[in-house]
């Protein structure tokens, strides 16, 4: 767990690097100038200088991430690596977007309820590898033991059992209703038998999500808890040609085909191009 100002440095890191890789520079330009520009009093700058060699020998952004593992986390790793895959389909730009709201959150005061479902939507809605990328999830500190073994099991499951379900019985909600329905069977009610990891609004959520999409399930945590919501990257529309512009185009196609098929017929006729043979101005 890093100091809060080294989760506001890493956020804007984050921000300006998509910033300028979007506009053209060059990645290790873009890098130096920010490692610049980000508090001196934080470790960011010394990161960002390894960050600028590791991508000078290797030309690669997560190795170097890779390999500081006290600084950043397999989870940032994880994302930016699988933007780096030859021929996928996850941009770097929506990567950096994403370790950009993380970071923020995180400078906010996050929470492992908050970080769990922030990162498995990220997982959900950009298609990544559900394995790779919950056992990076796992691996941070944040997490105490029992978070970890539970995250473990979600990524052996997850496809299987409903996250909604997964998330209901280790909440209070879950053994709230299971007391009640053993007291109204004359039977007394049990104590939780695993980890209480959500509370009692997450459980509430997740029982009214059961068996619905999960896209619905973490909508609905958001509105309800302000659980960070993960950032839609805007792919850049291609510009539209005016009528006019399309007109002329075609207009020089069209003479391009004349003057070929004149060449195939015997030759170009040049007295039609001197200016001598122009009419004058005026003359009908």
């Amino acid at each position: 767990m890093l100091d809060r100002e080294e989760y506001i440095e890493q956020a804007y890191l984050f921000r300006s690097f998509g910033e300028r890789i979007t506009a053209g520079i060059a990645a290790q330009e873009a890098l130096a100038a920010i490692g610049e520009e980000v508090l001196a009093t934080s470790k960011l700058p010394l990161a960002i200088g390894y960050l600028v060699g590791e991508l000078k020998l290797v030309g690669t952004f997560s190795t170097a991430l890779a390999r500081l593992p006290h600084y950043f986390t397999a989870f940032q790793t994880f994302v930016i690596a699988t933007a780096e895959e030859e021929g996928g389909r996850f941009d770097i730009r929506t990567a950096l977007a994403i370790l950009e709201r993380e970071a923020a959150y995180r400078s906010e005061g996050a929470s492992p309820q908050g970080l769990f479902f922030y990162r498995f939507e990220c997982l959900s809605r950009n298609r990544l590898d559900y394995a790779h990328g919950l056992a990076a999830v796992a691996d941070d500190d944040i997490f105490n033991t029992d978070w970890k073994d539970w995250i473990r099991m979600v990524a052996r499951q997850v496809g299987l059992i409903d996250l909604a379900d997964l998330v209901f019985v280790r909440s209070p909600e879950y053994w709230r209703l299971e007391k009640r329905d053993a007291l109204l069977a004359g039977r007394e009610g049990g104590e939780p038998d695993r980890p209480i990891l959500f509370g009692a609004k997450e459980g509430r959520i997740a029982r009214a999500n059961r068996g619905k999409d999960p896209l619905f399930f973490f909508a609905a945590l958001q509105r309800q808890l302000g659980y960070p919501s993960i950032p839609r990257v805007k792919t850049a529309a291609p510009s539209a040609e005016s009528p006019a512009l399309l007109a002329r185009r075609l207009e020089r196609l069209e003479m391009r085909m004349k003057l070929l098929e004149e060449e195939a017929r015997g030759g170009i006729d040049l007295s039609r191009f001197d200016p001598k043979n122009f009419p004058a101005r005026g003359d009908g």
